[in-house]
């Protein structure tokens, strides 16, 4: 008898059509040859030529590289042959007997066989997996620069690693949270590595612009679509077939408390998101990168081609979804957007949800939204915060302080700010909050953070949102960005407030650190700044954001990472890099920072929504995408808060402990690390306590003109008076 299906497959969107490499055949000869050779299939207890037969990663890499030559065919292949054998062979070693010790001891020989210097000698292979990685290797990374091998190494060091993660998560019984599954997914789920072999194909990005925006979310969409589409295919194989917990389905049908197909079409909900996303980006974001980074005329080549490429592999991957005998596909033609329906002049109608999926109707509602609607005043769900914190004594003295330094700055000179607002908004209180045993001179540093990152916030969205002046935004953008200097003097006088603040914390807080310390700190400032624009962006098309995108620009627009900054700036170098860099510390910082974004929402929702047009706030952005009401979509984000809350405690309490074993750590390195985590718990309340005494977002507040958005000051209008306008905020260096 058949299995029955858990759920009928969606209509999937999927504008361009997938096209087959005539060199498929060719690859299929040789890559089994090769398998055989690696010891992959007789003998090797995970696969035999039956299996990589019915499996045909040929045909999957011939739908995903249409255009490149033979000899690239096969090797791009055999890498698959490689990960997918490393997928199987992990799962019958480690994750069925639930071997974390057995994994990591596995795992942790596999970078050996990539060396950057391929004159560095590599150890003797000892499995079908070791084998297939030093012949790999050694084929594709001649033909590459040193900066792609160091990618590609890291890309597939985390797909191995990773493993590990899944492996936690079945050994604790435990299925991720929506924003957690996305983020791990890409590492264990290997598009970031196909995006890597798509660069071997198709052409190798200028390493300078690698890790840019654009290039970045190209990237991440392009995985979570392949990863998303993938779950929706495998969700049978993998749920009731191998216990697997990590599934885009599962973890939505978890979270939402819906049924199996509800959450399926939730998946593909986000999947045509992402693949919007991914058209969104190289319409908008490209030729700006190619200006602004003066890119030659074959570096923009390489760029479009390497989006090309992915576009091809998105493509090819659904048709190999939709005939490999590894998935769930009975019927998964007429799932897709253009097979199954009827053709010809006048049929286009008998199928109007599949054309409208193909057609990508949703994307209209993200672009249809009505600023200024009256939402009365925000609703606060009870707030779960499990972590407590005192006000630092010397809160009164830097309220106080505080008044002065930002007159000084010119703060409160500009239009925006007054000094009745700047006492009602309290950024001392904050500090107090998320910095209880600073010292004096630490908090009114802070606190000026604090102040001039807030001012800043509703400084872009007024001088520049308002007149859509994104030209004069870049323009601010790169001038401040010249006031933190790695070394020496700015090269500039500051001429206006934004200027004058950021130059005098630079200063106090930059001056005395280590050079590596001062870099990192300078990138989380330019982080939060890149975030200004991207909203200004979004604005400009009155477009609300893509789910995911949010959520990873949020973290920098609400400054998570300057004021998570503030507090390793006190470890020193007591602890290596590599530690902050580990999955565990990632995750801590992640989910804390998404609840304290998620929170601030919350709270802010009438202020931003009714009475200053935003379209950046996660509860409307639920709105949107599930098309449901203000309390729908509140309840989502209380439980997403809830879940963020429940995986920073998951990741203190069982990856910690983890984590200071596989790094073998002082017993005076983990109470600085159990020292981290307790001054995060104490930043998530100190935010929590300011948004609930501060009058900034209250509805008396908004009502009585205390957060209200300022008018703009008065100025030249039209074409060519976008300097004028900008002039009237830069007052001279004397004003």
């Amino acid at each position: 008898m058949t299995q029955s299906q858990p759920f009928e497959l969606p209509n999937f969107y999927m504008p361009y059509p997938a096209r087959l490499n005539p060199r498929a055949e060719e690859a299929r000869a040789h890559t089994k040859a090769w398998a055989r050779g690696m010891g992959m299939l007789e003998g090797s207890g995970v696969w035999d030529e039956a299996d990589l037969d019915a499996h045909d990663y040929a045909l999957l890499c011939a739908y995903t590289h249409p255009d490149c030559d033979g000899p690239t065919l096969s090797l791009v292949t055999d890498w698959y042959v490689w990960v997918f054998f490393f997928d199987d062979d992990f799962l019958e070693r480690f994750k069925r007997t639930q071997d974390r010790e057995g994994g990591k001891a596995y795992l942790d020989r596999l970078p050996a066989f990539m060396p950057i210097d391929l004159s560095t000698p590599v150890p003797e292979p000892t499995t079908p997996v070791e084998a297939g990685l030093a012949d790999l290797w050694a084929r594709t990374v001649p033909a590459m620069t040193k900066e792609w091998r160091a990618r590609f190494a890291e890309n597939t060091e985390n797909l191995l690693n990773e493993s590990l993660w899944e492996l936690s998560n079945i050994n604790a019984g435990r299925v991720a949270n929506p924003v957690e599954y996305i983020e791990m997914r890409r590492k264990v789920g290997g598009a970031p590595w196909s995006a890597g072999l798509v660069e071997y194909a198709a052409a190798e990005v200028p390493d300078r612009v690698a890790a840019s925006r654009p290039l970045r979310v190209l990237r991440d969409s392009f995985s979570d679509g392949v990863h998303l589409r993938n779950d929706l295919f495998s969700y049978q194989r993998e749920i009731e077939e191998e216990g697997e917990l990590s599934n885009g389905v599962l973890v939505l049908e978890t979270f939402l408390r819906c049924t199996t197909q509800e959450a399926a079409d939730a998946v593909n909900d986000l999947l045509t998101s992402r693949l919007q996303q991914f058209e969104n980006t190289a319409v908008t974001e490209l030729p700006r990168l190619f200006v602004e980074e003066a890119l030659a005329p074959h570096e923009c080549a390489a760029v479009l081609a390497y989006a090309k490429g992915l576009q091809d592999w998105q493509a090819g991957g659904h048709e190999w979804h939709l005939r490999s005998s590894r998935y769930m596909n009975r019927d998964g033609a007429a799932a897709g957007p253009l097979a199954g329906r009827l053709t010809g002049r006048g049929t286009a109608g008998f199928n109007i949800k599949a054309l409208l999926a193909a057609a990508g109707a949703d994307r209209l509602r993200s672009h249809a939204h009505i600023p200024f609607q009256q939402v009365g005043p925000s609703l606060l769900p009870d707030f779960d915060m499990p972590f407590h914190t005192t006000l630092s004594p010397h809160l009164d003295g830097a309220r106080a302080r505080n008044i002065p330094w930002s007159h000084a700055m010119g703060l409160l000179a500009e239009g925006v700010w007054d000094e009745r607002k700047l006492i009602a908004y309290d950024l001392a209180l904050c500090s107090a909050g998320i910095h209880p045993d600073a010292s004096a001179d630490q908090l009114d540093l802070t606190t000026g953070w604090l102040t001039w990152g807030t001012y800043g916030d509703d400084y872009y969205p007024v001088v520049f949102g308002r007149p859509l002046d994104l030209v004069a935004a870049k323009f601010c953008h790169d001038r401040l960005l010249t006031f933190m200097p790695l070394a020496g003097p700015a090269p500039s006088a500051p001429v206006n407030g934004l200027e004058r603040g950021l130059d005098d914390l630079w200063q106090r807080t930059a001056g005395p650190m280590e050079p590596q310390a001062r870099e990192t700190f300078r990138t989380a400032v330019e982080s939060m700044l890149k975030g200004w624009l991207w909203e200004l962006d979004n604005q400009a098309q009155n477009r609300i954001p893509d789910p995911v995108d949010y959520m990873e620009m949020r973290r920098f627009t609400f400054g998570s990472d300057l004021t998570m900054s503030l507090s390793r700036i006190a470890h020193g170098n007591a602890l290596p890099p590599e530690i902050y860099r580990s999955g565990p510390v990632r995750s801590l910082e992640a989910s804390a920072s998404d609840y304290a974004c998620l929170l601030n929402d919350v709270f802010s929702y009438q202020k931003e929504i009714e009475y200053e047009g935003e379209v950046h706030n996660s509860v409307l952005v639920v709105q949107n995408f599930f098309g449901c009401d203000y309390p729908t979509a509140l309840s989502i984000v209380d439980d997403l808060m809830k879940s963020r809350m429940e995986q920073f405690r998951h990741v203190a309490s069982n990856e910690f402990p983890v984590l200071y074993d596989d790094f073998d750590l002082s017993s005076e390195a983990r109470e600085l690390l159990d020292g981290y985590v307790r001054e995060l718990e104490v930043w998530m309340a100190g935010i929590l306590i300011w948004h609930a005494e501060c009058h900034r977002y209250a509805a008396e507040d908004l009502s009585h003109g205390t957060t209200a958005a300022p008018a703009l000051p008065p100025g030249p209008t039209g074409i060519g008076t976008s300097a004028a306008r900008l002039a009237l905020h830069l007052p001279t260096a004397s004003g």
